[in-house]
């Protein structure tokens, strides 16, 4: 142990580590001696927490200073030969920490891939103290501790797979009581590097002279001979002989392998693989700019030179990719690293396909569909620069990159780029900027429909402007028609509730010219609620206030916030009334209702629901660029930036929904979607048409889609936004209370407003119910703080929050509430 003396020894060394825990800071060890030669930030270490409980944290920082008060516990050893975790990401951290009030251990968790991070397994070491004895045991003790004897060790989890949860405790103290096991404590990687068998002929066999002796001697064993004679060719073709391979070829098994191995014929290498394989080489089609592609680009690289943030605006279809493509490849011809963010894995999927032609096998893809060893290597791959470009979502950020030159980010205004839960809650777009200067790189934000924040630092000056004004080759825009909901009446006879007959008609017109049609509808399922008629009851879920949504693919009730899955419910429990019917509708119910409409029709769905396989969207692209379907019926998922030629018609099914929200950003949302979406029609001829079914024709929302005019939209809703003090003109922070006891999500939710109340210059809302009141068993209460843009201030407010969730949660009866901060929810 070090000793607590205040005065620091001569040439004591101490670690600050970062532990997988909820802790508001790092922790300091102390550095035994013979690690000090080999220890660096950045490196994973073994060290031990309260009674000896075993972790691996990242080093954030090495330096003398002794802490005083405690006594330092050493590092018990040092898990790797280099940093896994370099100097720039701990600087990247540490600033996402700080920002968005996350704890450095909710930082790591974040940022490193799942395998990466080692975990302490208890183990059971079969080591009785007397020889020769008989044990008489239980019969839920005997098989653990017959494997035990066998194995001679065995983790907890092995223990508790044989035993049982019933009976686990009791054969453990069975265990302990006769004396015959040891516990100990150890680290485990969760990483495997994947190994394949590879089979080599013997150096005596290569000469011909002994090839040829080796065939005669075999010619009595068929089977060894036709093996042998496949090795050769297979050898011959490719030259390292995979084992799979060899019993294809020879339709053989591995006993007849493993048979002329024992004679000394061959022999079996295991050596590593990489799991994520190489990209066939591919002829990248020349990027020709048109003209006004040319001016763009031309202006993007001047006004790079004067900021360091640049947002370029391009309409739908006027190929921004191809500016992308080209400054990507300018970036790694500097001999940098680019980061190219994309808001969701469904873009991602198309969109690196196109950019495999130009980067090969030095584009890197990095999302959460991975498998967790795939994630390490794609890591590695970044940490030692074989990886130029990576193309992916916000978990993107968190990789090692040694030098960045440029990070795009596609989308910028796309929600998705904000992390909701679990903390850090940052969003991707601002920690791209942020991360972008510690590299001293440049940023390029890219959307056809900026967000409110952008456009305004396009305002301020902090961003340079960019705009392409025009389709590719100067397609036209899609022309927008409005439908009235009203018309639906005149389809109820036909059981039809969602397409209005001027929707049918266009389908119909549009599927017999052989072209595809989108139908966007912002809600999964069937039926987002049922409701009895007589009463009015609607089936809610037991561990939250939302009400269930119908799924036909599963024919249950599903909760969208705990999981749950319900029986459908035929017959009302409060008045025993069996006449309940569905409202509003999800994509499962457009979807049957247009295979009503259209039966020889091909249709697909797209959303959360149908897409969670790993390969499920490339194989729906896949589908769609073949033309094997005729309609897409989809959620958000539609709106990013599919790119697909024969797509002629986009239905928007319920523009209602989408206009009347409880937000203060419901017109820019909805005025991004339905322009996102609309932009998905006639990118190639021009001839694409939208069709928006809505109640209120009369909203000027509407009107300035149908125009494209996104510069008045954006005069409009910055004015409206600055007189009722709405970001980007403030900031806010929601600071959420959970318990199982309601009235103590209540009280800690009341006790922190009162503190909030005397800061001077906020405003503070709450405690309110939170919109949903109830989830997964927890009441939740939320508190808002409205903050001018002030840095002194907001400092100010972020320590004070920190400091009273310190105080709430150490008081009596509320140490079990969850309180959680949220900086810029509405971002």
């Amino acid at each position: 142990m070090f000793s607590t003396r205040n005065a620091d020894d001569a040439g004591a060394l101490f670690a600050d580590v970062i532990l997988p825990l909820s802790l508001p800071k790092a922790l300091t060890y102390g550095v035994p001696i013979d690690m000090h030669d080999n220890i660096r930030a950045g490196m994973r270490v073994e060290v031990a927490l309260g009674r000896n409980k075993l972790y691996s944290g990242i080093v954030s920082k090495l330096h003398h200073r002794r802490p005083e008060g405690y006594e330092v516990k050493p590092i018990r050893n040092i898990l790797d030969d280099e940093p896994i975790v370099n100097e720039r990401q701990l600087i990247f951290w540490e600033w996402i920490g700080k920002y968005y009030m996350a704890t450095p251990g909710e930082v790591m968790n974040a940022a490193l891939p799942a395998h990466l991070k080692l975990t302490g397994e208890t183990r059971l070491q079969w080591m009785p103290q007397y020889e020769d004895v008989v044990f008489e045991w239980s019969d839920e003790a005997f098989p653990v501790a017959d494997a035990l004897e066998l194995r001679k060790e065995l983790t907890i989890s092995e223990v508790r797979a044989v035993a049982g949860n019933k009976h686990f405790t009791a054969v453990i103290n069975e265990l302990l009581e006769n004396e015959v096991v040891v516990i100990h404590d150890e680290l485990e990687t969760a990483y495997k590097p994947k190994t394949e068998k590879i089979i080599n002929l013997r150096a005596e066999y290569r000469t011909d002279d002994k090839l040829h002796e080796l065939f005669d001697s075999l010619s009595r064993a068929p089977k060894q001979l036709n093996l042998l004679m496949a090795y050769v060719e297979l050898s011959t073709k490719y030259g390292a002989v995979k084992q799979k391979d060899l019993l294809e070829r020879a339709d053989a098994t591995q006993a007849q392998i493993k048979s002329l191995a024992d004679k000394g014929v061959f022999s079996i290498d295991e050596v590593p693989v990489d799991r994520l394989g190489l990209q066939k080489e591919q002829v990248a089609p020349e990027i020709t700019f048109t003209s006004a592609q040319q001016k763009a680009y031309d202006e993007l690289n001047k006004t790079l030179e004067e900021k360091k943030v640049v947002l370029l605006e391009g309409v739908t279809g006027s190929g921004k990719t191809m500016l992308y493509i080209n400054k990507l490849k300018e970036c790694i011809a500097q001999g940098k690293q680019a980061i190219l963010l994309l808001p969701e894995i469904a873009l991602t999927t198309q969109l690196v396909n196109r950019l495999y032609a130009y980067f090969g096998n030095e584009l890197g893809v990095y999302h959460s569909r991975f498998s967790n060893n795939e994630r390490v290597e794609i890591w590695e791959k970044v940490r030692q620069g074989k990886y130029k470009v990576v193309a992916g979502p916000r978990s993107a950020l968190w990789l090692p990159y040694n030098e960045v030159g440029l990070i795009i980010v596609d989308e910028e205004h796309d929600q998705s780029y904000k992390q909701k839960d679990p903390a850090p809650r940052f969003h991707a777009r601002d920690a791209a900027i942020y991360l972008s200067g510690i590299h001293n790189a440049k940023t390029i934000l890219g959307s056809a429909t900026p967000s409110i924040e952008s456009v305004f630092n396009v305002k301020e000056e902090k961003y340079g402007y960019v705009r392409l004004a025009e389709r590719y080759l100067g397609v036209q825009m899609p022309q927008i028609e409005l439908v009235n909901a009203k018309s639906l009446e005149s389809m109820r006879k036909q059981g039809i509730q969602m397409i209005t007959p001027e929707l049918c008609k266009a389908m119909d017109d549009v599927l017999k010219r052989q072209k595809q049609v989108i139908l966007f509808q912002n809600r999964r399922g069937y039926a987002p609620f049922q409701v009895c008629l007589m009463c009015g009851w609607v089936p809610h879920c037991q561990n939250c206030a939302v009400s269930l949504t119908y799924h036909k693919s599963t024919d249950k009730l599903h909760c969208h916030y705990c999981g749950l899955k319900s029986p459908v419910v035929h017959r009302c429990p409060s008045c025993g009334s069996n006449k309940l019917q569905s409202k509003t509708f999800g994509t499962e119910k457009v979807e049957e209702e247009i295979a009503q409409l259209f039966p020889d029709a091909r249709v697909a769905r797209m959303d959360v629901d149908s897409m969670r396989g790993k390969t499920g969207f490339s194989e729906l692209f896949e589908q769609l660029e073949k033309r094997k379907i005729d309609i897409l019926v989809g959620t958000q998922m539609v709106v990013k930036g599919l790119d697909f030629a024969p797509i002629e018609l986009v239905g928007i099914i319920s523009a209602d929904s989408l206009l009347n929200f409880p937000d203060f950003r419901v017109n820019e949302r909805a005025f991004q979607l339905m322009e996102q979406v609309s932009g998905r029609a006639g990118r190639t001829d021009g001839k694409g048409k939208v069709l928006i079914q809505v109640h209120n024709t009369a909203h000027p929302v509407l009107k300035w889609v149908q125009e494209h005019d996104i510069k008045t939209f954006y005069n409009h809703e910055l004015a409206y936004r600055q007189k009722f003090a709405y970001p980007p003109y403030t900031r806010f922070i929601k600071i959420t209370f959970k318990h199982r006891e309601e009235p103590k999500a209540v009280a800690a939710a009341g006790q922190m407003a009162q503190a909030l109340q005397l800061v001077e210059g906020i405003g503070v809302q709450g405690p309110v119910q939170a919109l949903v009141a109830k989830v997964r068993n927890l009441y939740v209460q939320e508190v808002w703080v409205k903050l001018p843009k002030s840095n002194a201030v907001i400092e100010e407010v972020k320590k004070l929050l920190n400091e009273q969730r310190a105080t709430i949660t150490s008081a009596k009866g509320l140490s079990t509430v969850q309180i959680l901060f949220d900086v810029d929810p509405y971002m």
